[in-house]
Formats: C-alpha cells, structure tokens, sequence
C-alpha cells in the first residue's frame, strides 16, 4: 500500500501544481490586451487544465479512493478522514469553478478583473494546508 501512497502524493502535488498556477494564469490573461497574448494564455491555460491539473486530479482521487478502500473499517471511524474528504470535495468543485472560468476567457466572455484572481488564486493554498495538517497530525 505504500505505493499507492506515493501515487497519491505525487498526483496530489501534480493537480495543487495545476490549482496554484492556472488562477495565475488567469491574472495575466485578464490584464492581457494584444490578441497574440490572449491566444498565448488561452493555450496554456487549456493545456494545463485539461493535460496536468484534471489527469492529476482524476489520478489523485483513483489512488486516494484506493487508500480508503484498503482501510475503510479503520478510516470510515476517523474523523479527520471525513473533515478531508468535504475540503478535497470543496477542492474539486473549485477545479470545476476554474474549468467553467477557463471556458468563459476561451469565449471571450471573462468578468473578471485582475484583482479577482489574485484573491481567487489564495484559495487552494488553504485547501492544501487544511489537508495536509489534517492527514499528518490527525487532530481527531
């Protein structure tokens, strides 16, 4: 089971890599005002959601669910496991909500400004605290 685990980190770092860098991404996208750059960071952004943070995510979750199953009589009584498993839910419709903002800057359609995601790129640094505190020191 200790490879499962190293699979599940590792992915796990792999989609927060894509969480922190795509709202950054968005933050030079909505300050962008030439054509070239806008189709440069549509790009990148699609790449990046869509080839690292959603096969990471995926991957995370596959070896994660895998974890769970393994030590499901033990985990399902652990409340720390059930805390962590709402945020990594809470962190998954975030992915979802940065999908839905990478389709609006696709269409051209962003309504948002610079500032915005700045605020909106602090979020999954929480998310990663909050969990990686709650499987290392496992408060309850």
């Amino acid at each position: 089971m200790l490879w499962v685990k190293v699979f599940h980190i590792v992915f796990m770092v792999t989609w927060f890599a894509g969480l922190f860098y795509l709202p950054r991404l968005f933050v030079y996208h909505a300050m962008a005002e030439d054509r070239p750059s806008i189709e440069r960071f549509k790009t990148m952004e699609r790449k990046l959601y869509y080839g690292i943070m959603t096969p990471g995510a995926i991957l995370t979750f596959v070896f994660g669910l895998w974890l769970l199953g393994h030590g499901w009589d033990h985990l399902s009584r652990a409340g720390w496991v059930q805390v962590k498993l709402v945020l990594v839910a809470v962190l998954a419709a975030y992915h979802v909500y940065c999908g839905r903002l990478l389709r609006d800057f696709r269409d051209d359609r962003n309504r948002h400004g610079h500032v915005f995601y700045r605020w909106f790129n602090e979020i999954p640094v929480l998310f990663l605290i909050a969990i990686v505190a709650l499987a290392v020191v496992r408060p309850f």
